[in-house]
């Protein structure tokens, strides 16, 4: 969990995060208001965990993956 100071949680709401704590914050802040507003569940727990993973899987897909295969092309491949 990122602890970030409290006099910088506010600017966060609404700024985007400079560092990977910071975004981490904001993520967890994001699951955590989606908890608390459905409610503690299996379903809603297992809801969380499934959209992350999703973007996660999209995220590598869209930007990692046509990244390293630039790389690739740049300086060869290992395999």
């Amino acid at each position: 969990m990122p602890y970030i100071e409290e006099n910088n949680r506010e600017a966060l709401e609404s700024e985007t995060p400079l560092n990977p704590g910071e975004l981490n914050y904001k993520i967890t802040k994001i699951c955590i208001d989606y908890l608390n507003a459905e409610g503690k569940c299996y379903k809603t727990i297992n809801d969380i965990i499934g959209a992350l993973e999703c973007a996660k899987l999209e995220f590598y897909r869209r930007v990692a993956v046509p990244y390293e295969q630039t790389k690739i092309e740049e300086n060869g491949d290992v395999y």
